[in-house]
Order: structure tokens, then C-alpha cells, then sequence
């Protein structure tokens, strides 16, 4: 494995305000089925993107005998990449086949390509998300500078390798999704693609969602959401998202 170098920071990232004008420009749509499926795979990538990010920035300060300590961070790492490889399914098996049915003829070879670059950037991303997997496991049973700085640097080069491709795939695919999606094709499968987390995670994964979101993406978010899900996060969810973030981070949420 690759050695990383990782420095540490106190930061923890704040929402965009509500007059973040990226999150609306690029949504344009967000009205449309399709608009929602463009609104949901920016809030995804942000959302993982932070995750890894700070996972590697929070183990350098980890004590690496500390078992409590490796076990919330490994704990962490497991649930985003567990949302991340349920999320390279979806787009593999049902998001991408989608488009490519509906873009006309003279763009078809131009997506097909972009769509092939996309599976092979994210099948090394897999991989690399089984290497921190790897290195979680060996941090928790050696206990050892080495083994936590190695999990570290697991983290940090999968989220460099996520900064870029969810960067590409936002540049070329997400306004193509956007254009060309039907509106019933989205419905379909965000009704058909579940993943498989507890309820506790589930919660704190649509905690992680909201965190970065502009008011636009919230709301949008938050619609989509069944009405019983809506209450449970106003009623209790709010709280152990809150309490699970000042566990893994060492302070609250930023908002």
C-alpha cells in the first residue's frame, strides 16, 4: 500500500448557506424525477467525500492501543463504505443502463465511453475501500503506531481517489442525468435499491446527508423521505446522529 501523508486538523465542515448558488444552478431540474436523481448523487458523493477525509485526519490523533477509539473509526469506515459500494451497484446495474437507453443516437458512443471510464475509476475505488477494511482489521488487532497510521493512509488515498472521480462524474454524467433521465426510471429504482443498514445507521447516514447540504438539497432530501422515517428523525434521530458525531469527531455537528 501506498504511504500517505496525512496531517491533522480541528476543522469540522460547515453547511453551505441556503444562498449556496452551485447546489442551485446544478439542480436546476430538482422539480423533475430527474432533478431528484442529480440532487441525490451530489449529496452522496459530498457526503463520502467528507467521511473519508476526516476519518484519516481523526485516526493520526487517535492513541493507536486505544480499542475503544479504533473501534469507532473502524466502525465508521465500514458504514461509509458500505453506503459507497451500495452506491457503485446502483449506478452500475440501474443508473447508467437508464441513460444509456435514453440518449439519443449521436451522443450514445460519447456516454458509453464516459460511462466505461466510470467503471473502471470505481472499480480501483472498491478495491481500495477492501484495503482499508484490511487495515481497520489490522489496526484493531495490533494496536500499533504503524498499523493505525497505515489505516490512516488507507483512508486518505481512497478519499483522494473519490475527490477525483466524483469530480468527473459530476462533470460529465450528472448533467447527462439530468437531460435525459425519464422521470419514472429514477422513481423505479430508488424504490427498488435498498441498503442494508440498521435503523440507527440509517439515521445517522441521513444525519451525515443533511450536514452539508444547501436548503435546496435538504429539502429536497428530507420530501423524498417516507412520513415515517420524517418523524422518526424529528422525534429521536436527530439526537443520535448528534450523539454518534460527538463520539466519532470529539464535537457536535456543525449544524
Amino acid at each position: 500500500m501506498t504511504t500517505t501523508v496525512v496531517r491533522p486538523t480541528t476543522l469540522i465542515p460547515a453547511p453551505r448557506s441556503s444562498g449556496d448558488g452551485v447546489c442551485d444552478a446544478v439542480v436546476q431540474a430538482a422539480a423533475t424525477t430527474a432533478g431528484r436523481a442529480v440532487s441525490y448523487q451530489r449529496v452522496l458523493h459530498q457526503l463520502v467525500r467528507r467521511e473519508l477525509r476526516m476519518l484519516a485526519e481523526l485516526a493520526v490523533w487517535a492513541a493507536p492501543a486505544d480499542q475503544g477509539r479504533s473501534a469507532t473509526l473502524t466502525r465508521h469506515a465500514d458504514l461509509i463504505s458500505r453506503v459507497l459500494l451500495h452506491h457503485h451497484a446502483v449506478e452500475r446495474e440501474a443508473v447508467w443502463p437508464a441513460l444509456l437507453r435514453m440518449v439519443p443516437d449521436d451522443r450514445a458512443a460519447e456516454v458509453r465511453s464516459a460511462v466505461e471510464d466510470w467503471t473502471a475509476g470505481c472499480a480501483r475505488i472498491d478495491n481500495m475501500l477492501r484495503d482499508v477494511a484490511t487495515a481497520a482489521r489490522q489496526w484493531q488487532v495490533a494496536g500499533t503506531g504503524g498499523a493505525r497510521d497505515g489505516f490512516a493512509a488507507a483512508c486518505a488515498t481512497v478519499a483522494d481517489a473519490v475527490d477525483a472521480q466524483t469530480a468527473e462524474e459530476e462533470r460529465t454524467l450528472l448533467p447527462l442525468l439530468g437531460e435525459y433521465l425519464r422521470l419514472g426510471d429514477w422513481a423505479a429504482i430508488a424504490r427498488s435499491s435498498h441498503c442494508r443498514l440498521s435503523g440507527p445507521e440509517q439515521l445517522l447516514v441521513l444525519g451525515l446527508a443533511l450536514e452539508d447540504s444547501c436548503a435546496g438539497d435538504r429539502a429536497r432530501l428530507l420530501d423524498g423521505l417516507p412520513r415515517s422515517v420524517r418523524l422518526a428523525w424529528r422525534t429521536y434521530g436527530i439526537r443520535h446522529y448528534r450523539a454518534a458525531v460527538v463520539r466519532l469527531r470529539g464535537a457536535p455537528p456543525a449544524a
